[in-house]
């Protein structure tokens, strides 16, 4: 068995960069589930599929298959044996991800996947419902969060420098339109898990929150 870190928190509070890192500094395997719901949204985008009609989407999963592969320590994911890692980040895609993501279907779909990497590895995994539906034994939780305004910023000035034309008043909404989203779906909602420390990056630099996040690991790993 590994041993679990899960890690949580609302979009754009910096999950995916800092448990990366983290990883990276401690030796654990970096575990994106994010990206695997991304995938679902990606392949519902591509198919013009409603990504909110249930039911459909149901349908869909059946002709969905992903795999991760990790290259060089990185995570790769495969949609039908396509490396979709880049395409599942354009911005079209994160709001068709976060409403499949509501649905029951996908994720039972994914939560297998998820587990099975955690029994594998010492793994760091980031989500909405890791410490609270997926990993509720992991020996340590940590809700990762920033104000909406700063996360939006990040995300914009991310979206900017690939090159995306957006607006930052469009991200803005899109990001506490998600978080009432995730907050109140019916499906593992995002919340603060049993026992989970708060990490509040607001005002942080990459290298502060990264420091907050690691000695709280190196901590509970004494």
């Amino acid at each position: 068995m590994g041993y679990n870190i899960a890690i949580d928190g609302p979009s754009g509070a910096g999950k995916s960069s800092l448990s990366r890192a983290a990883a990276e500094e401690i030796g654990f395997m970096y575990i994106d589930t994010g990206a695997l719901y991304r995938t679902i949204g990606l392949y519902v985008y591509r198919n013009k599929i409603s990504a909110e009609d249930e039911s459909a989407v149901a349908s869909a999963l059946s002709d969905i298959n992903i795999n991760i592969k990790f290259v060089d320590g990185c995570q790769h994911v495969f949609l039908n044996g396509s490396d979709v890692s880049e395409d599942i980040r354009i911005h079209e895609v994160s709001d068709y991800t976060s409403k499949v993501s509501a649905f029951a279907c996908v994720r039972e779909f994914l939560l297998r996947t998820q587990r099975e990497l955690a029994e594998k590895y010492d793994v760091i995994m980031d989500g909405r419902d890791i410490g609270s539906v997926v990993l509720p034994d992991a020996e340590l939780k940590i809700y990762l969060t920033a104000s909406a305004e700063e996360r939006a910023k990040r995300r914009f000035d991310e979206l900017a420098a690939k090159g995306q034309d957006v607006k930052y008043e469009t991200v803005l909404h899109d990001v506490i339109e998600r978080d009432f989203r995730d907050m109140n779906r019916k499906t593992a909602p995002l919340k603060v898990a049993d026992g989970a420390v708060v990490v509040d990056t607001t005002g942080n630099t990459f290298k502060q929150s990264l420091k907050e996040l690691t000695d709280i690991i190196k901590e509970k790993l004494k």
